[in-house]
């Protein structure tokens, strides 16, 4: 990841962060202490600002991207793990997603990939313990446990990453 610096006289500073997918994330630090964030899909791409926030709330929010107000387990999968070999996650059901509109029946979730869907959050409700006739809908974010490989291979059948 590289950062670059540079002065914007009479103004502040700009950070260009580098992305993993190429974009570049823009912050310009006013001298008054206003942040602006924008995004750059590329480095030739016009920014598309994506808010901006006083000096205090953007203090906030750098303490808790920064881990000071909550510290995730580290891992390489940003699971919670329960044992050496256990772990719960969760993932959203997307549109494309091989299980959706399905019963958890028919999905066959736990005979395809080791996987148990424990619980599914749907808009407000909780869906704890799911049945075998529990539908699986678009934008249902499904609790799962099982195994470091089982948890990947759950996650290429359904073809959404971690829920963030």
């Amino acid at each position: 990841m590289t950062v670059y610096e540079s002065d914007l006289p009479g103004v502040g500073k700009k950070f260009e962060i580098e992305l993993d997918d190429g974009g570049l994330l823009v912050i310009v630090t006013h001298n008054t202490g206003k942040r602006e964030v924008f995004l750059k899909a590329d480095a030739d791409a016009d920014s598309e600002k994506l808010f901006e926030a006083s000096d205090r709330l953007a203090r906030k929010i750098g303490t808790i991207l920064e881990g000071a107000y909550f510290q995730p387990v580290q891992s390489e999968q940003g699971e919670t793990v329960l044992s050496d070999d256990t772990y719960i996650e969760w993932y959203s059901v997307s549109e494309t997603a091989d299980v959706a509109g399905k019963t958890l029946a028919a999905a066959d979730i736990r005979g395809r990939t080791g996987v148990s869907v424990v619980a599914i959050q749907r808009g407000d409700e909780l869906i704890s313990p799911p049945t075998p006739e529990t539908v699986l809908e678009v934008g249902d974010t499904l609790v799962i446990i099982g195994d470091r490989e089982d948890c990947a291979e759950f996650e290429e059948l359904l073809g959404a990453g971690l829920e963030e």
